[in-house]
């Protein structure tokens, strides 16, 4: 079984949990893209569904599929958000962004009652940090928000190699909100939780890549079968 087989599985795995009338996020990426185009082929058999879509290209993919959609202006919440993720730890935490579209998925992730993250087995991994981590940034003053990124690295534990994200064409790569992407090198994020924090707090970040206690469950796709993970919540939430 080839990788796209493997996520097209964990798709229809998490295609299980759709019920009529929810109100779902669409995520983006090529794991996802299987979800949509499989919620497509239920809505063609009837059920009643609307989704929010976390890119162009998902908005695209969906309405080509015949998936109904909105917004997060018109809808109060949504039931459940299907996405992939690039790395996924035991604890559940994602690093996502990949495709470009952290901003949209993070918005539309935190505005859902519950985040099933779908993707081949490869993407688990013991300790987040082998994928690149994106850090979406304003163009404006990219030195200084640079400068300042690599000061939360050093506080937080970690180094590594930056770049500024480029497009198959050569040029910068800029996201569906007009930003751009800075892809960083860490090898090993031993504390995402604070490097998540430290980021955020970084004027000219508009977001990053690290999703840390949004995913409710993962849905993993290899060559023994379907595994799935709950997020085990702490005492006392």
């Amino acid at each position: 079984m080839n990788m796209d087989q493997l996520k097209r599985q964990a798709a229809a795995r998490a295609l299980e949990e759709v019920r009529d009338g929810m109100q779902l996020g669409l995520g983006t990426g090529s794991t996802a893209k299987h979800f949509v185009e499989l919620l497509g082929e239920r809505v063609a058999a009837g059920l009643k569904v609307i989704g929010v879509p976390t890119s162009e290209q998902t908005r695209a993919d969906a309405e080509r599929c015949g998936v109904p959609l909105t917004t997060l202006d018109e809808v109060d919440h949504l039931d459940i958000t299907v996405d992939g993720a690039d790395e996924i730890d035991p604890a559940l935490n994602l690093i996502k962004g990949g495709g470009g579209a952290l901003l949209r998925e993070k918005i539309v992730a935190a505005a859902s009652d519950r985040m099933i993250v779908i993707a081949d087995d490869t993407k688990w991994v013991p300790t987040l940090g082998k994928f690149p981590l994106p850090v979406e940034v304003i163009p404006f003053g990219l030195g200084a928000t640079r400068r300042a990124i690599e000061k939360a690295f050093a506080e937080c534990g970690v180094s590594g190699q930056m770049a500024v994200r480029k497009g198959k064409d050569g040029h910068v790569f800029v996201t569906d909100g007009g930003h751009w992407i800075i892809d960083a090198q860490l090898g090993r994020i031993e504390d995402p939780a604070s490097l998540a924090k430290a980021l955020s707090a970084i004027p000219g970040v508009v977001e990053h890549g690290l999703f840390i206690g949004l995913a409710s469950s993962a849905v993993l796709a290899g060559a023994e079968g379907i595994r799935v993970i709950e997020r085990r919540k702490p005492k006392g939430d």
